[in-house]
């Protein structure tokens, strides 16, 4: 089985280790103070590779486990368990000297320098990273509502709702039906929802529910790895899954999660599961900071993941506009460890190196089918551009989708280790 070490993790991420632990210019001063607010792919990593040096590292992340949105449709095609995509924070602290407050950011005062928890703390900064992930806009489904996910799951942010759609998914019974409202662009990991729908139907096959179909109503016309996915639905999954894009449902008029149905111009679907995955916007913290433009997500400067806004703040994963990079849990990563140099040089004199990002998602489609799309990135005329790109192709054998697959097992490890040590 093919394995990425954490070595050849940074590597591939064009960032060595090394390159963060330069020596402090503030010797025999306090400590300058960095706070880090979410405690996700973008967030610990950027706790964790801050608090290599003469910095004083505090993360505010509400939950004591973090569990990945990543590798979370494998938990419900029952190819992983849920504690083994459920990480915590411990060794942030104990090995890193990472300060980890387990606390809700309400506020933050940019004239200040301050970050106010919901328990009426506060945390001063001198530089401040904002983390914080999705935000669902529950309204954008006409019907759908914060209250109505406990009905149709969306599943979108790992935990709770992770759980609630697993649980969900195993009382269908054969001739059940799964009827999926896709999200609309730009939204968190854009293959996810066909490697979801890849996996229900793995579901399905394991279990001999013959009778039982999954539809997928999209609000886009076309969607990431499309081809990949839909040879591997009719290689694995005749007859199963049928995808409907925009073009031909014509719009979402309302979902009905206590009817089981979805109302569109063409038709109306019904499934004993909704699966509903609203619009999404940067986390509320960047809201209320006025770090977000029209868009509902953060502008940042593409060299060191700076807000456009505030220059003393640093805004990395899905709440920022990342160019050509997709909001996924490894370019979260990549772009914490650049926020991290940047962070760096401005408190303590290091050296900045030219940023350079990178990417990939995979998908497994069906048992050890696994596929992939990436690309490395760079700051190009203000912008994060792609500098080169990969994907699988259509027809590939199948040795090579399982080492495809194997790759991503090592992936996993390597940034889970990573993020928390």
């Amino acid at each position: 089985m093919k394995h990425l070490s954490r070595r050849q993790f940074n590597k591939a991420l064009g960032l060595g280790v090394a390159s963060l632990s330069a020596p402090s210019m503030l010797l025999g001063q306090s400590k300058p103070k960095v706070v880090v607010i979410g405690g996700g792919a973008g967030g610990a990593t950027a706790a964790r590779y801050l608090a290599k040096g003469d910095l004083d590292v505090t993360l505010i992340e509400d939950s004591k486990k973090y569990t990945t949105c990543f590798y979370s449709n494998l938990y419900l095609g029952d190819v992983r368990t849920f504690d083994s995509i459920t990480h915590g924070y411990e060794k942030l602290a104990s090995d890193f000297g990472v300060n980890v407050v387990n606390g809700f950011a309400m506020e933050i005062d940019r004239a200040g320098q301050m970050v106010k928890l919901k328990d009426g703390s506060s945390v001063a900064y001198d530089k401040l990273v904002v983390a914080p992930g999705i935000d669902l806009v529950y309204d954008s489904v006409p019907g759908y509502s914060e209250e109505a996910a406990q009905i149709a799951p969306h599943a979108w942010q790992g935990g709770a709702q992770t759980q609630l759609l697993k649980e969900k998914m195993d009382a269908l019974k054969n001739g059940d039906n799964i009827v999926m409202v896709a999200p609309p662009n730009p939204y968190r990991c854009p293959p996810g929802p066909y490697e979801r729908v890849s996996m229900m139907a793995h579901m399905f096959k394991q279990k001999g529910m013959t009778d039982s179909t999954i539809t997928i109503i999209d609000p886009k016309t076309k969607f990431s790895k499309q081809g990949l996915f839909t040879e591997g639905w009719e290689k694995h999954y005749s007859g199963v899954i049928e995808w409907i894009g925009a073009d031909i449902h014509g719009g979402i008029k309302s979902v009905d999660v206590e009817a089981g149905t979805v109302e569109t111009d063409f038709d109306t679907f019904e499934g004993q599961l909704l699966n509903i995955i609203p619009k999404q916007i940067a986390g509320s913290i960047a809201q209320t900071a006025e770090l977000t433009d029209d868009s509902g997500f953060c502008q940042i400067e593409a060299e060191s993941m700076r807000s456009q806004v505030d220059p003393n703040i640093f805004v990395i994963g899905d709440a920022s506009v990342a160019g050509a990079m997709p909001k996924s849990g490894f370019s979260a990563n990549s772009q914490a460890k650049v926020a991290a140099l940047n962070i760096r040089a401005d408190l303590l004199g290091t050296k900045v190196f030219p940023a350079k990002y990178s990417n990939t998602c995979w998908s497994l489609i069906g048992t050890d089918d696994g596929v992939k799309v990436g690309a490395q990135y760079a700051a190009v005329d203000g912008k994060i551009a792609s500098t080169s790109t990969f994907i699988s192709q259509t027809g590939e054998d199948a040795a090579l989708r399982k080492t495809t697959y194997e790759e991503s097992i090592g992936w996993y490890e390597g940034i889970t280790s990573d993020m928390f040590g």
